[in-house]
């Protein structure tokens, strides 16, 4: 197993979890222990593994990429365009997939809502948690932003209150780069490292992504028979039918809108899309897709150096998308009917957390687990997403990789660059 990729571990997993759970049931014990208790064991130790790494990584990578923005010499007018471009991107590809993910329903099958269907329980605790969430309305709206401003960040951090936490490290990202030179360098430094000892965390954590998928996945058809599989497909219908109209719609429009040729585009940056899509990593793709823009795009190396390792960390549209779409697919799960507020909020951290996402890959199941938090759902049902979760990854990877070289471009064409397509 070692020696496969990662995407091939995890799809084993899932066909060996099929396999168990037509030939056991939940009745089935091993050693006088149910199978069942052992692929909740192992699922729960992988699930809290990803709740372990939120706080550090969430709060390394935004200070890391707003900082290196601001220290940068090109800041003024380019870093202007370039974040104001990615924020819009973002939180377009947000509302689609809100439209969408309201219009088709994929938490709800037969007009009932699917949380039976995926194990999903609902004890005490969580009841409470549901009805906190079903109370929340329009008048409440202020409350989304006092959470942004907690009175004791440790105490927000330690509660699971991300959202304060998020807007803490944002602050501390933009004014870290004001303090005189000597400070601002150490400090970087120290959360460098503790990003990028956060990314070597992730990548070892997500080693055993294939047992917590086979633990996870099997637990729910050893309780549940394959009765699952029909909303997690709608939910998959949903996401790449967002991603779709994201890419070929939206980003094409922007890209016209800006006097630029979307197909000449799109041929262009084909390499960097297929390489996107195969390693699931945006960050890992950066070289390939620097060299789509500048040699296939005609963007500067002036333009492309700053606009597109900034986008690798900042710029994540799918992910943003897949965020949105997954936290409502799980409340409709539950049979909530969310408020306007719940749903601003949830496109509100959804764009902040889509701007701490590491480029690797499934690194966006830490960020979920930071929206449910926020909004009071439960992390159970992150489980279910794992089945669909790696063809999705490299989908919404080559479109965050598609939407940073949309900002290179139409940056470049703002700024009075030659020779791009037309």
């Amino acid at each position: 197993m070692g020696k496969l990729k990662l995407h091939w571990q995890m799809l084993i997993a899932i066909l060996a979890a099929v396999v168990i759970g037509l030939l056991f049931d939940i009745k089935t014990t091993l050693l006088g222990v149910s199978l069942y208790s052992i692929f909740d064991f192992i699922g729960m130790l992988f699930l809290n593994a990803l709740k372990m790494l939120i706080v550090p990584l969430v709060m390394s990578s935004i200070i890391v990429g707003i900082a290196g923005l601001g220290g940068s010499d090109n800041l003024g007018r380019l870093g202007a365009k370039t974040v104001g471009f990615y924020l819009c991107s973002s939180l377009l590809a947000i509302l689609i997939g809100l439209l969408l993910v309201n219009l088709l329903s994929p938490g709800v099958i037969d007009g009932e809502a699917a949380g039976s269907r995926l194990n999903l329980s609902e004890p005490e605790a969580v009841s409470s948690q549901l009805v906190a969430v079903e109370g929340r309305g329009v008048g409440d709206i202020t409350g989304v932003f006092l959470r942004m401003v907690p009175p004791n960040i440790v105490k927000a951090a330690a509660d699971g209150q991300m959202l304060g936490l998020i807007f803490f490290s944002l602050l501390f990202g933009v004014f870290m780069t004001r303090i005189s030179k000597e400070p601002a360098q150490t400090l970087l430094g120290f959360w460098n490292g503790v990003y990028e000892t956060m990314m070597e965390i992730t990548l070892f954590i997500m080693k055993f992504a294939p047992l917590g998928v086979l633990g996870l996945v099997a637990k729910t058809i050893l309780a549940t028979g394959f009765d699952a599989f029909q909303p997690l497909m709608m939910f998959f219908i949903t996401v790449v039918l967002a991603l779709a109209v994201h890419t070929f719609v939206t980003l094409a429009l922007v890209l016209r809108l800006a006097g630029l040729n979307p197909l000449k585009h799109y041929r262009a940056m084909l390499p960097a899309m297929l390489t996107a899509f195969s390693t699931a990593s945006s960050s890992g793709t950066l070289p390939v897709t620097i060299e789509c823009v500048e040699k296939n795009a005609g963007v500067s190396n002036r333009t492309s150096a700053f606009v597109l390792p900034l986008g690798a960390t900042i710029n994540m549209d799918g992910t943003a998308l897949y965020e949105c779409v997954a936290a409502i697919f799980i409340a409709q799960a539950y049979g909530l009917e969310l408020s306007f507020v719940t749903q601003f909020t949830i496109v509100l951290v959804a764009l902040l957390t889509s701007i701490g996402v590491a480029g690797i890959p499934s690194a966006s199941l830490v960020a979920i687990t930071v929206i449910l938090g926020v909004i009071g759902l439960p992390l159970e049902a992150i489980g279910m997403l794992l089945v669909t979760d790696r063809i999705l990854d490299m989908l919404r990877t080559s479109v965050n990789v598609f939407s940073d070289s949309c900002g290179a471009v139409v940056i470049a064409r703002s700024e009075g660059e030659q020779g791009l397509l037309v």
